[in-house]
Order: C-alpha cells, then sequence, then structure tokens
C-alpha cells in the first residue's frame, strides 16, 4: 500500500479526504497540519488507533520538519491541502495567506524535490506531488461566459485567490524546471461534513437554528458551482493514481447556484428537519455591504477529467445539501467545540458593521 504525506489534513477537505483514504485503503497517512482555527482533530478521532495514520503537528513553511518528515516515512506522494483558504480573512489579513500559500508551498516544494532526486530511478518514477488549488485564481465569469478550462488565464481578483495562482505557478515551475512530478487540481466551491462555520452553507445552517441573520453579501446572485466534498475526494485519488504527470485537472460539481437560492434551500430543508413555531428561518434572510472585489460568477468546466480519467461527481446539490444539513444537526457537540470566542470575534468583525 502506498505512503502518502498529506499536508492540511485536519481541515475540511483534507480531513474527508483521510477517512476516506483509510476507510477504502487507498493508502497509509502522515497527516502534517498546523492546526490553525479551522483545523479541527476531532474530525479525524475515528483514526486514533488506527497504526496506519499518523498525526504530525506542524508547519509546511517548515523546512527542516519537512525534510525529516521525507526521510523518515518515505512518502511515495504528497498531497498538498494545506492553504490558508477564506477570501474573507484574506482582506483583513493578507500576510497569512502569502506565507501560508505562497512561501510554504514554495518550502514543501524544495523539500520535496531534494528527496526525490535522492530516490532510486522506479522510485522516482512512481512518486507524486499533487497541488490542491481553487477555481478563484482565474478570476470572475459573467453570466453568459463559458466555463473555466484548464487553459483559461490566470485572473485572481482578491488575496487570497493571487496567493493561490502563485502556489500553482511555483508548483507548474518545479515540473518545468526541475522535473518534479507534479500534478494540480483546481476545484469549485466545496460543500459537507465537517466544514469550519465561516463558508456560506455552514455559517448559514447555524446561524438558522441560532435563529441569527443571515448575511448574504450584495443581492444575492454571485454564483457558484457547489461540488460535494466526498465527490472531490474521489476525483483527487483518481488524479493521484491516473492523472498525467505535469498536467492540470479541473473539478466541478456540474451545480451552478446563486448564493440567494443556497439560503433560501438551505431555510426549506430546516423548515422540515427542525422547524420553528410559526416562522421560517428564510424570514432571517439579511442583505449586508458586498465585500471588496467580489467575483460574480464561477464555474469549472471538467470535460478534461471526464475524459481523460472517466470522473464525474456522483451527488447532485439538493442531495448533497440535504446530507450536510442532516450531519450538522446530528453534530451539536462538534458544532460547539469550534463555536470558540474567537470564532466569535471574526463574525462580529466581519459582518456586524456591514450597513444592511
Amino acid at each position: 500500500m502506498q505512503t502518502i504525506l498529506v499536508t492540511g489534513g485536519a481541515g475540511f477537505i483534507g480531513a474527508n479526504f483521510i477517512l476516506q483514504a483509510r476507510k477504502e485503503q487507498w493508502a497509509n497517512v502522515i497527516n502534517l497540519d498546523k492546526l490553525t482555527y479551522a483545523s479541527n482533530l476531532q474530525n479525524l478521532a475515528e483514526l486514533e488507533t488506527d497504526p496506519n495514520y499518523h498525526f504530525v503537528q506542524g508547519d509546511i513553511g517548515n523546512f527542516e520538519l519537512i525534510n525529516y518528515l521525507l526521510e523518515q516515512y518515505q512518502p511515495d506522494a504528497i498531497l498538498n491541502f494545506a492553504a490558508e483558504s477564506h477570501v474573507d480573512r484574506s482582506i483583513l489579513n493578507p500576510h497569512d495567506f502569502i506565507q501560508t500559500n505562497v512561501v510554504g508551498t514554495f518550502q514543501l516544494l524544495e523539500a520535496s524535490r531534494l528527496y526525490w532526486q535522492k530516490l532510486s530511478s522506479p522510485k522516482q518514477q512512481q512518486f507524486r506531488f499533487l497541488h490542491v488549488s481553487t477555481d478563484e485564481v482565474y478570476g470572475s465569469l459573467q453570466p453568459q461566459d463559458p466555463a473555466f478550462r484548464e487553459d483559461t488565464p490566470y485572473a485572481p481578483n482578491s488575496p487570497y485567490a493571487a496567493s493561490k495562482a502563485s502556489s500553482d505557478h511555483f508548483v507548474r515551475a518545479y515540473y518545468h524546471t526541475y522535473g518534479l512530478p507534479t500534478l494540480t487540481t483546481n476545484c469549485s466551491n466545496n460543500y459537507g461534513p465537517r466544514q469550519f462555520p465561516e463558508k456560506l452553507i455552514p455559517l448559514t445552517i447555524l446561524n438558522a437554528l441560532d435563529q441569527q441573520p443571515l448575511p448574504i453579501y450584495g443581492d444575492g446572485q454571485n454564483i457558484r458551482d457547489w461540488l460535494y466534498v466526498t465527490d472531490h475526494c474521489e476525483a483527487i485519488y483518481l488524479v493521484l493514481q491516473q492523472g498525467k504527470v505535469g498536467e492540470t485537472y479541473n473539478i466541478g460539481g456540474l451545480d451552478e447556484k446563486a448564493n440567494l437560492t443556497v439560503v433560501e434551500k438551505i431555510c426549506a430543508i430546516l423548515d422540515d428537519l427542525a422547524p420553528k413555531s410559526n416562522v421560517h428561518y428564510s424570514s432571517l434572510i439579511t442583505f449586508v455591504k458586498d465585500r471588496p472585489g467580489h467575483d460574480r460568477r464561477y464555474a469549472i468546466d471538467c470535460s478534461k477529467i471526464h475524459q481523460d480519467l472517466g470522473w464525474k461527481p456522483q451527488e447532485n446539490f439538493d442531495s448533497g445539501l440535504l446530507k450536510t444539513v442532516q450531519w450538522y444537526l446530528a453534530n451539536s457537540v462538534w458544532v460547539e467545540q469550534v463555536r470558540s470566542g474567537a470564532y466569535k470575534n471574526w463574525l462580529k468583525q466581519n459582518y456586524e458593521n456591514r450597513n444592511s
């Protein structure tokens, strides 16, 4: 069985991937995570007794630590989920995004290159460095524009998107300059269990249950392509196993929805599963001042990964959203653990002073 070094594995997508990897016996896993605010080891509590899963707390920017882990565990692949990932936070504090997404990815690449160059020829042929990125690097689409393709020019509009674009370019450069066998995936908006509740879907679910306002930026017509996290994890593993070295693969949910529509759908599900007497959750919807540089529309053309590797999403948005709401309703202990004072302070900082 392969051994994979997963970075950022205590976050939302990384944790879901690791759980799936161990359940399906895809690989032995070494999980390196810095344990920032959005990381949660409770996501992986069921693996505490798994002898083929190991957790290490640390930063991808720590070159010496990466070197040690590569020598100690001799992984067959590195899967880089580690990133600062929230646009609003990048607007308030871009420095953290540069340090983790740009400098951290560079340090990880450099350590990986040195490790890979010392491997035997057969192991060099088998080794992979897979970098997980975002559709936000492509910028914003108009309503009638075709969806983002792998050859769409980069046009990042937020500090977050710019930092991810930079990391993507470094990954590409390490393949073309040094021959490091890299792969890059650019995904659309993920949703599902275990997502930190600063993102739209879990924020809406939890605010609604608390009878708090449901903030929607601008007119609510910003459109995103929604990808269920389990589908994303399946695609990543497929790219890792069968993707062509040096290539980029776009991964989308093929489900474009306006933000207002998403919130209304959540409200309708909660009206059914957790009704409040004589009150509809949609009455909590509150339009707030838009955030700076808010991209209007994202959409992913994932025909390449479908044609080359045979992948397509199995979950549609309605079925995935229902599963997501049900998970949050059933995991109140997890919810309370992540909604710390720091999280509440951030909500106040980001939303309280926006004009309705």
